[in-house]
């Protein structure tokens, strides 16, 4: 485990890789970050704070963004931005917080609500930008969403509840009834962002648990890595052979006693495992809606 990116992020967050280089947010930092070959980082300022994003596919300059306030298509090469789409606009305490592309290349994503209050939507984004509320229940901070390898199952999960829940999920959209997959004990932290393997394991970064732990597709753990700060927010596989672990961490929040404890807290670190990742599903834009 090393540190690549000495960031100081107040909350790195959506650890993605494009296939060649490695990209993340800092959500109060309203940036964008991409890790350039040499160690250099370039970084897009956004009128928001952004909580998640995907990759376009057809597309190698178009991010499709979770602004705090909704969502938009963001153009990398001549920083242009669409309109926002509201998410939520009727709930001022709300935001939109961790998101993932399901295999059929929609976008999901849910809200985070600093009071902790279970107010919060899941919603599903199709090629057209159309925003569609999920038959999910509310939550307070969603997190965790990811999808198995051949995208069947759905997981996602509501940080204060330290639970992650698992679905059935439809080519066509259609979803089951949640089933808790992992619970984590009061001593393990809260479950932040995750990622899926080739193999179908769940990797959780774990907030204040100073670990990022692998579950196998029944929730038995199999694997833990231990890292040098406790909050931990999201990971990603990258790599020529997609077998690097990236994870990206928060310092925001943290006393200067717990600062001088962790001096690398908001830093990009990255872990070689002996497993491999999958390649990151992009948005379907459709062309029509391209601004």
């Amino acid at each position: 485990m090393r540190l690549v990116v000495d960031a100081g992020d107040r909350l790195g967050e959506c650890a993605l890789w494009d296939g060649a280089a490695f990209w993340w947010t800092d959500i109060e930092g309203s940036k964008i970050c991409r890790l350039e070959a040499g160690g250099s980082v370039r970084t897009w300022k956004l009128p928001e704070r952004v909580g998640s994003f995907a990759f376009c596919g057809g597309s190698a300059t178009k991010l499709l963004l979770g602004l705090a306030s909704g969502i938009a298509v963001f153009d990398t090469a001549g920083d242009s931005l669409s309109p926002v789409i509201p998410v939520e606009a009727d709930q001022p305490t709300t935001r939109i917080n961790d998101g993932r592309c399901d295999r059929q290349g929609r976008f999901l994503f849910g809200m985070f609500n600093p009071e902790e209050a279970s107010i919060g939507g899941l919603y599903r984004v199709h090629p057209d930008l159309r925003v569609e509320r999920l038959p999910l229940p509310a939550a307070a901070v969603a997190n965790s969403i990811c999808f198995s390898p051949d995208g069947a199952t759905m997981y996602y999960a509501d940080s204060p509840t330290r639970t992650i829940w698992s679905l059935d999920y439809h080519a066509d959209g259609r979803m089951g009834t949640p089933r808790v997959f992992v619970r984590l004990r009061e001593d393990e932290g809260f479950p932040d962002g995750s990622c899926i393997d080739a193999q179908g394991g769940l990797w959780n970064a774990q907030w204040e648990g100073r670990c990022v732990v692998r579950y196998d597709s029944d929730g038995r753990e199999t694997e833990r890595i231990a890292f040098p700060v406790s909050r931990l927010t999201c990971p990603a596989f990258g790599g020529p052979g997609l077998d690097v672990l990236y994870v990206t961490s928060a310092r925001g929040g943290l006393s200067k006693e717990r600062l001088r404890e962790e001096p690398q807290a908001g830093g990009v670190f990255a872990a070689a495992t002996r497993w491999r990742g999958l390649p990151e599903t992009r948005f379907a834009l459709a062309p029509s809606t391209h601004p």
